[in-house]
């Protein structure tokens, strides 16, 4: 073997723990640490969106390692791409051109090995002109490269080549290569050994497969299955191996197809890859006579003189043929006539229980969709949200993830809540209220929210953009919790209440994939300051969009007269303001003629609600009190508003569907209510918590037919339109590409999850039997 340097060799097998070297532990463990500081940092950074993840349009397989090269990655992204195009599909690769002298951030685009290796590389060129139909991007800007695919290329799904550690592009699978002959080099990270990334990382991966297989010892194979699992537990793991496909033959300037070579002829083997012991074994395996072994550093562009001193050390050993890699062609010099015969072993990737691996990558292609929100009227949001996209994307997975409350309204629309549910004393507002917060944190605040945190980072790395219905706070929890841009409905802050503050306007611009706001100025302000903010209707009237007007009416009691509609809350307070609601119910029915009917949140205990109401019989859906009768309902707030004249309610959000629905509020003056008080302006009258003042308020608005107009009007007007939750579909389905997504999915599973059923069918047969 010749060697490409004696120090540069050395330092080498000291890195993949084939030597001992003291001098070069005491250099490079210190650098070595330092670069494990780093990483962690980095990762820790992407973790919690310090830096930012970015899911792009198209589907995306990352194929990647957590070594330093020589895994048979562009043999594996080959094997994808080929098992892509037989099923019909139109693959991409994506890649960062290694070996290119001229790689900006502007992406290139190879076609059928129609590019310049200086700009791209070698790998490119091998995978292009080995995968003609597939479309090569090479950009190390990943994500601009991805986007030239999307909007040039066509193609229905990337695979991206050694982005493990890239992780700006958000992806899909994270698919990570072991070497089997060399998997963790010495155990320390660059530059004291070829590590990465220590190995516990391989958590963040979703497949892990086991390259080589075929070139170690049965016994070697296994423990480094059982280390492998002790990394990364639970993740599906798989092994691969390298076949011969054809021989070739370069010409000088190009590959032909040659005939097979005989076992037992004498080479000599040239390489300039990351692990150039794996491919002598290769050759040797298939009984070749190696003579010779010339190894270069990973990438190297041969010169004339390289060529020439090959071709020399071919006749002084008795070389009948040189033998190099594919990749190597492409570093070869052009028009180099060589006085041998040079031979390329043309090979290709096969994974062990291939149909199970394709089935795992199936199940991994499957979307899911996390929608959070933090109060119970943005619940009702982010349910009609996810309502609206489980329409689309049937078989998506969804999942609710509700900051306060118990997420009922969740579970009664079939949508599954993912952290453990935990209702504050407070019922989450607390920035109103010093006590209530010291009340909250004394029933165990923090540790819900830590459960909450350690909910997220159960699910990243696993899920799309995540969706947020609710403020900044909502969107820095989802933020930390998952590292990629949130989309935020915007719902609590508009110019009407101050608008945001500088620090929120920065977190938006930074940190927000899009912002909807509730009402146009807001949006106007938010682009102001560079905040990609878009106004299509106000979210919280998207609730009152759903109900049909038979369906309102038959919600009231049969009678003539005004109609009055009582709304108690969604928090813990209701349960003691139902009374005073129906107090001043009581004076209202003294003073006109009137029916009443009360809407109960879903969040709040029915039985537990009217056990305290002791005054009052109830009779199916009807409290009684002397001359007073209340029709109870269980249905969305804007359906009973449709037909109401004025509403006496103690709500957050329904109290504004309510205004915004034309119907006048009457409330109670407190200091969350002055809050709202400036959302609504003069469609909401706030008065002293006093049922004779509610009372007279509401008679007189009832009375005076110009005020109510007028309140009517304002509400109307303040509130806005509908249509922000079908904007916000429309972008997740269409830009970010989430019905692409959905729709491969289910062509996958249709070839895949079949075959996956019926080994485990048959498994599970076996087990039974023995």
């Amino acid at each position: 073997m010749v060697e490409m340097s004696g120090p540069l060799n050395r330092y080498l097998d000291y890195t993949r723990g084939k030597a001992k070297n003291f001098l070069y532990k005491l250099l490079f463990s210190p650098l070595g640490l330092l670069y494990e500081i780093g990483v962690s940092c980095r990762n820790f950074a992407y973790d919690h969106g310090i830096n930012s993840s970015f899911e792009p349009s198209l589907p995306v397989i990352s194929v990647g390692n957590i070594t330093m090269g020589g895994t048979n990655k562009t043999p594996f992204v080959e094997m994808l791409a080929r098992r892509f195009l037989a099923l019909g599909l139109r693959p991409g690769i994506v890649t960062r051109g290694y070996g290119g002298k001229k790689k900006g951030r502007s992406p290139l685009l190879v076609i059928n090995g129609q590019g310049k290796r200086d700009e791209v590389g070698d790998e490119s060129l091998l995978l292009s002109s080995r995968l003609p139909d597939v479309p090569v991007a090479v950009s190390l800007d990943r994500l601009a490269a991805l986007e030239r695919l999307h909007s040039e290329g066509g193609v229905d799904i990337a695979i991206s080549d050694d982005t493990f550690q890239h992780r700006r592009m958000a992806r899909d699978v994270d698919i990570v290569l072991i070497d089997a002959t060399c998997p963790f080099g010495n155990g320390n990270l660059f530059p004291a050994g070829i590590l990465r990334e220590p190995p516990k990382n391989l958590m963040r991966s979703h497949i892990v497969v086991i390259t080589k297989s075929d070139q170690v010892d049965k016994d070697d194979l296994n423990s480094l299955i059982a280390a492998v699992q002790g990394y990364a537990p639970g993740k599906p793991l798989f092994t691969s191996k390298l076949v011969l496909e054809k021989w070739q033959r370069w010409d000088g300037d190009a590959l032909v197809d040659a005939d097979p070579l005989k076992p037992g002829v004498p080479v000599l083997i040239f390489s300039a890859i990351g692990n150039p012991e794996s491919f002598r074994n290769f050759i040797e395996s298939m009984g070749f006579d190696v003579k010779e072994e010339l190894r270069y550093r990973d990438h190297h562009l041969y010169s004339r003189n390289d060529l020439d001193d090959i071709m020399r050390r071919c006749s002084a050993v008795g070389a009948q043929v040189a033998v190099c890699t594919e990749k190597d062609v492409y570093n070869l010099p052009r028009d180099g006539k060589a006085s041998f015969p040079v031979f390329i072993p043309s090979v290709m990737t096969t994974v062990d229980d291939e149909a199970n691996f394709f089935a795992a990558l199936t199940k991994a292609l499957r979307p899911k969709i996390v929608i959070s929100s933090n109060g119970h009227g943005e619940d009702s949001m982010a349910c009609m949200l996810a309502g609206r996209l489980k329409r689309d994307l049937p078989k998506a997975q969804m999942y609710a993830f509700p900051l306060v409350g118990k997420g009922k309204v969740f579970e009664d629309a079939g949508i599954e809540v993912y952290p453990p549910p935990f209702d504050t004393p407070s019922g989450g507002v607390i920035k109103y209220s010093f006590s209530e917060l010291m009340k909250d944190i004394r029933a165990g605040l923090f540790g819900h929210i830590k459960r909450q945190l350690d909910a997220w980072s159960r699910l990243r790395g696993t899920i799309r953009t995540p969706l947020c219905v609710g403020d900044v706070y909502l969107l820095l929890h989802a933020l930390w919790g998952q590292g990629m841009p949130p989309i935020l409905l915007a719902t609590a802050k508009t110019v009407y209440l101050r608008g945001h503050l500088v620090i929120e306007r920065w977190i938006l611009r930074n940190k927000a994939r899009r912002v909807w706001t509730r009402d146009e100025m807001t949006a106007v302000e938010l682009k102001k300051s560079s905040v990609d903010a878009v106004y299509a209707g106000n979210p919280i009237m998207d609730l009152a969009s759903d109900n049909n007007n038979e369906a309102d009416e038959a919600l009231w009691p049969a009678g003539e007269g005004y109609r009055v509609l009582l709304l108690p809350g969604s928090r813990q307070d209701a349960y003691n303001d139902v009374k005073l609601l129906l107090r001043a119910a009581e004076l209202v029915s003294r003073e006109l003629k009137a029916s009443f009917l009360m809407v109960i949140a879903p969040s709040i205990e029915w039985h537990k609600m009217a056990s305290s109401l002791e005054d009052y019989s109830l009779s199916g859906d009807i409290l009684e009190k002397d001359d007073l009768k209340v029709k109870v309902a269980f249905c969305p707030v804007s359906a009973a508003a449709r037909r109401a004249d004025v509403l006496l309610g103690l709500g957050g959000t329904a109290n504004q569907v309510c205004a915004g629905l034309g119907v006048p509020v009457v409330s109670v003056d407190d200091k969350g209510k002055r809050v709202q008080k400036k959302l609504l302006g003069d469609a909401e009258v706030l008065v002293k918590r006093d049922p004779r003042r509610l009372a007279l308020e509401v008679v007189s608005i009832l009375k005076d037919r110009e005020r109510h107009r007028y309140m009517s009007s304002v509400g109307r007007q303040r509130m806005g339109q509908p249509g922000c939750i079908e904007d916000v579909t429309g972008y997740l389905l269409y830009e970010l590409g989430w019905k692409h997504r959905h729709d491969l999915y289910c062509f996958l599973e249709d070839k895949f999850l079949d075959v996956f059923n019926e080994i485990n069918d048959e498994e599970e047969v076996k087990l039974s039997v023995e």
